[in-house]
């Protein structure tokens, strides 16, 4: 079996990458930290792995940022720009206000939340305190998003309560001393733990809404972990749904999402996840590398009946990167060449997509009777990642948007209304297509990343 690393998602050099963590534009640069191991292809001697770019696709990896210590893992969590120093972390030179990152320290059977900072915008960090900033005592207690909330001056983080099933809601003045104004949960899908919670806002129709993201181990959408999401209210203090959970994505292998802080773009809100799934990730084969991240995706809400739903499209910078046209007449094999990566536009009409290599077909993906679907194969030894997977689409008009890179494949329709996102394995690489049932068009990707 041979699987390409993808041309343009993100993936580290070497070894085990999963979370992103403290998405952050600081230094003039977007910053991508994630969990990471930097001596093997498996889960363990959790650190932060550091990556950045400016413009979200081309991305350099740099010297981990947190690494591993002897009796403390670095687990997942998030970064904010303290313009005011209210940390008190700064340095005394011009190297601008302290990039300051919020982690879990994962020890013996107990984990806090923990300080670290940067004093050059995001590019060498240092371990802040050596105590915990948020300590409750607990063996499961992790994943802290931090942001800033301006009506009430105050730092506030969402925190997990796996076991729980609960997201603990707490604000601080100066990132330092935390107390717990409210609890959400459990809701939603409950049927494994929680972790990597998120809460934003999004503008819509001149209000403001929030949205509370919390990804679930078990019982996701096609089985396994998956991501979702309740759309609601925020007073500074508590959260309050106003409708019930739904999922993010509605593929296998999305997972981990959190948000960007600080970006450029007033009211702007970008995120990207952990393009894979628990079930399988310890034993997938695709070595030196193992782990790929989503496209960063743009986010909005938008009608949909007397609710809202979270709408995510491919952030715009991606169409820098097109190259050569790429027309799919019906029922012809085009040839695209091992490795190139591909952004397909097709109508929202029945149609059959055949993703060939030079041995057959590694995959198929149809759109029949307002449904979504995906076959796939793999090894016999992998257990949990063959099959066809589906997903209703929404009613809406426009187009389907299918970006292919390598082993990675996500879509979405509707408006950004679905996404649906998927590993592939195939056995020999991708390099043709055939479109059956429409006429259907797209480009060829600058690869941004070294094969």
């Amino acid at each position: 079996m041979a699987v390409l690393r993808p041309r343009v998602h993100f993936t580290a050099r070497r070894f085990w990458l999963n979370d992103p963590n403290g998405l952050v534009f600081a230094g003039g640069r977007y910053h991508v930290f994630f969990q990471h191991n930097p001596r093997a292809g498996n889960h363990g001697y959790m650190s932060w792995g550091h990556a950045s770019s400016v413009d979200l696709l081309r991305w350099e990896e740099h010297e981990v940022a947190l690494p591993w210590r002897e009796g403390q893992d670095v687990f997942s969590g998030s970064a904010v720009v303290d313009w005011r120093n209210t940390s008190g972390l700064g340095g005394a030179g011009d190297g601008g206000p302290p990039v300051v990152a919020m982690f879990t320290g994962n020890g013996f059977y107990h984990q806090a939340q923990y300080l670290a900072v940067s004093r050059d915008g995001g590019a060498t960090w240092a371990f802040g305190p050596p105590e915990p900033v948020l300590d409750e005592g607990k063996q499961d207690f992790r994943d802290p998003k931090v942001f800033w909330y301006a009506p009430g001056e105050y730092w506030v983080s969402v925190v997990v309560h796996p076991d729980e099933r609960q997201v603990g809601v707490y604000t601080s003045p100066d990132l330092r001393v935390w107390s717990q104004v409210s609890v959400f949960g459990p809701a939603g899908g409950v049927a494994g733990i929680w972790e990597v919670p998120d809460l934003f806002p999004l503008e819509v129709a001149g209000q403001e809404r929030w949205v509370l993201k919390v990804d679930v181990f078990e019982g996701g959408p096609q089985g396994g972990t998956g991501a979702q999401y309740w759309v609601g209210d925020f007073d500074g203090r508590v959260f309050t749904p106003s409708q019930g959970a739904r999922w993010a994505d509605v593929g296998k292998d999305f997972y981990a999402a959190i948000t960007f802080s600080d970006l450029p773009q007033p009211g702007r809100r970008v995120w990207l996840g952990w393009l894979n799934n628990w079930v399988y990730a310890n034993h997938l084969s695709t070595q030196p590398w193992q782990g790929v991240l989503t496209l960063p995706r743009e986010l909005s809400l938008v009608p949909d009946g007397p609710e809202w739903a979270l709408a995510q499209v491919p952030v715009p910078e991606l169409e820098a990167l097109r190259e050569e046209p790429l027309a799919l007449p019906d029922g012809q094999r085009v040839e695209v060449g091992e490795g190139v990566p591909l952004d397909l536009t097709l109508p929202l009409t029945s149609w059959t997509l055949q993703l060939l290599s030079a041995g057959g077909e590694e995959a198929r993906l149809w759109l029949d009777g307002g449904s979504l679907h995906l076959t796939r194969a793999a090894p016999q030894a992998l257990e949990d990642f063959a099959g066809t997977f589906s997903a209703p689409l929404p009613d809406a008009v426009g187009e389907v948007r299918v970006l292919l890179d390598t082993c990675t494949l996500e879509v979405f329709a509707a408006g950004g209304r679905l996404a649906f996102t998927q590993l592939l394995l195939p056995h020999e690489p991708i390099s043709a297509l055939r479109l059956s049932g429409v006429v259907g068009r797209g480009w060829t990707l600058r690869p941004t990343q070294a094969p």
